[in-house]
């Protein structure tokens, strides 16, 4: 009893840290996940993100369309044309998934966190409120100067250095044959050359003429 006591005279001596919310806002770290904002002209409905979403709140349809030819006689081609996508928040789990796997940047998440809803249904947010929350997306963090460098760029490296040392000994062994080849060719003039003198003067040497 005594030593709660004095935990609780400890505790009484500090200075409150209480936040005055909603009178004075929150500061959030930049990569806070509030809420999760789309970007329709980037969506090629590709099913990815609803596929891998763990609790499979993500609901996309969609259709296709079919675009006339740009050059003459070709071929006419389908494009997917986003109808819906709508996000559950009463069931999201807010895991990032969706937002990692996307391979053409249409989902970001936001800061913002003040969405609360009376009815539970009106957390499923539609396309037009998931396009109202972009604004409030923060540009993306520069990379910490002692984080380890990526792989991606690590192999983009290694291959760059491949394909410079494949053209370096490409250039190498063309230099090589031109010069064998213009070597053979000198030869070839220079015995050209002899054999004409030889010729000149009456004959090529070791040549006998048979007795007719």
């Amino acid at each position: 009893m005594l030593r709660g006591l004095v935990t609780t005279a400890k505790v009484m001596l500090r200075p409150a840290h209480t936040a005055e919310y909603p009178d004075v806002r929150p500061v959030l770290p930049p990569r806070s996940r509030g809420v999760i904002a789309l970007v329709q002209e980037n969506c090629t409905v590709c099913m990815l993100c609803a596929r891998e979403c763990p609790d499979w709140c993500i609901y996309i349809e969609a259709h296709k369309e079919t675009l006339p030819p740009t050059t003459e006689g070709g071929r006419a081609r389908q494009r997917n044309v986003l109808d819906r996508f709508a996000i559950d928040f009463s069931l999201c789990m807010y895991c990032g998934i969706c937002v990692e796997v996307c391979p053409f940047d249409a989902l970001h998440w936001s800061p913002e966190f003040e969405y609360a809803e009376f009815d539970l249904h009106d957390l499923l947010h539609e396309k037009e409120r998931l396009g109202q929350w972009m604004p409030t997306v923060l540009p993306p963090q520069p990379p910490d100067p002692a984080a380890p460098e990526p792989k991606e760029i690590a192999q983009a490296a290694k291959a760059a250095a491949r394909a410079a040392r494949t053209a370096t000994a490409t250039a190498g062994r063309a230099a090589t044959t031109g010069r064998a080849a213009g070597s053979r060719k000198a030869a070839d003039a220079g015995r050209a050359a002899e054999a004409g003198k030889a010729d000149a003067a009456g004959g090529t040497p070791g040549r006998r003429e048979l007795p007719e």
